[in-house]
């Protein structure tokens, strides 16, 4: 049984109540709940990350929409993963397939600013219909068996780096069509595929931070609410990271279709009634 105060209500400890405050002091104007919330989606997604090289954004940005609206989220996931963004980078750029990689960060950074405005123009609400909707989209193509044969050609990978580009400027989920195209065709091995995922990641973040810098989004609330997330983070890509040495092949991708599915599933508008969001 809880103890009880004066008037038979439970009492919080004051550890828990001493960490509600800091968190609080960090994050300004949001419910215990949306907290834990933001702190969840940060663990999966890294979890995620560090198992698959992607999936971060596909986990965080439908929950943390939810929580904080899709403009402000997007700020808040460029400052969470800068700092393993780089490093995981320059660690995997030696085993990264350049030819595959230059075409996809050319069109990429050409339909990044179509991202942002399009981020910017719909209503929160359409947006996060959007968001939750390509994710499942993307998982059921991953999870249907769908594969590409023989090696990317130049136009299409310059397709698959546009659409990239446009999913990055909209909510930080650039990696979705390259998962598509690498991970779910099983063309590489996937050490190759975490290698190119992670170099690409690294680059088309600075060069996403200037473009989301220059539109207001990159704010100093937002730095300040990525401060208690980043350890958060970090446990998650380590924790990941080591599950991705022990697991199996088959593990490694039913896992990841099966924690973004259900990131997407619970983020749709549809139960914000139900769940009296």
């Amino acid at each position: 049984m809880l103890p009880t105060g004066g008037h038979g209500s439970p009492q919080r400890s004051p550890h828990a109540g001493f960490m509600s405050f800091t968190l609080s002091s960090f994050m300004p104007g949001l419910t215990v709940d949306g907290i834990a919330v933001l702190l969840a989606a940060t663990l999966i997604g890294g979890l995620v990350r560090g198992f698959t090289g992607f999936g971060f954004a596909m986990v965080f940005m439908p929950l943390a929409s939810v929580i904080l609206g899709p403009v402000a989220a997007l700020g808040l996931i460029w400052f969470i993963d800068l700092p393993f963004a780089l490093p995981l980078a320059a660690r995997s750029a030696r085993q990264a397939e350049w030819r595959e990689i230059l075409p996809l960060l050319l069109t990429a950074t050409l339909a990044l600013p179509a991202g942002i405005w399009l981020l910017i123009w719909l209503d929160r609400e359409t947006m996060r219909w959007v968001l939750a909707s390509l994710v499942l989209i993307a998982v059921a193509l991953m999870a249907s068996g769908w594969r590409y044969h023989g090696r990317p050609t130049i136009p299409l990978s310059l397709g698959v780096g546009a659409l990239s580009g446009l999913f990055n400027g909209m909510a930080s989920i650039g990696g979705m069509p390259l998962a598509v195209f690498w991970l779910g065709a099983q063309r590489n091995d996937r050490h190759k595929t975490r290698a190119n995922l992670q170099t690409f990641f690294g680059i088309s973040t600075l060069i996403s931070g200037t473009m989301l810098w220059w539109k207001g989004i990159l704010t100093v609330g937002a730095l300040m609410m990525a401060v208690p997330l980043f350890a958060i983070y970090g446990i998650g890509l380590w924790a990941g990271t080591h599950g991705f040495r022990l697991a199996s092949e088959e593990t490694f991708r039913r896992g990841a279709y099966l924690v973004i599915f259900l990131s997407a599933l619970i983020s749709l508008p549809l139960w914000d009634t139900v769940l009296g969001r």
